[in-house]
């Protein structure tokens, strides 16, 4: 027997869904942060002097591993912040279906949410455009 066989068939069944969500989402959370982990340790050994320390360096950081790194990196600040700019439209649009007095103040606050995370984009690629 199931230790919350006294509650019911339909409570222990909730009870038990939702420890199984539960731990699909914990195990979902552990594999992002993994993930996020392995991409740190990869970014701090790209970071590395290709050469022995003292030794003066022929070429850039990016140049013995991949030479397009900057454009993946472009490209992911690039989705990066379409996915941040359609959560923010459709959290604005939401907001203004809820309180549509309040419309001007949110329209107000997209713009600037949005020019904020357009600049991370193009901080971005300055960055990569300096780097070359």
């Amino acid at each position: 027997m199931d230790r919350f066989s006294w509650l019911g068939k339909e409570y222990a069944g909730a009870i038990i869904g939702s420890r199984v969500e539960a731990n699909a989402m914990l195990k979902l959370r552990l594999v992002i942060m993994s993930a996020l982990m392995v991409l740190l340790a990869v970014g701090l050994a790209m970071a590395q002097a290709p050469g022995p320390t003292g030794t003066a360096s022929t070429g850039g950081a990016q140049t013995w591993f991949f030479p397009a790194m900057g454009s993946f990196a472009v490209g992911i600040a690039a989705f990066g912040g379409a996915l941040g700019d359609g959560r923010a439209i459709a959290a604005a649009c939401e907001g203004t279906a809820r309180n549509p007095g309040a419309g001007g103040r949110i329209f107000t606050m997209l713009i600037l949410g949005l020019a904020l995370i357009e600049t991370l984009v193009l901080f971005t690629f300055l960055a990569v455009v300096l780097g070359h």
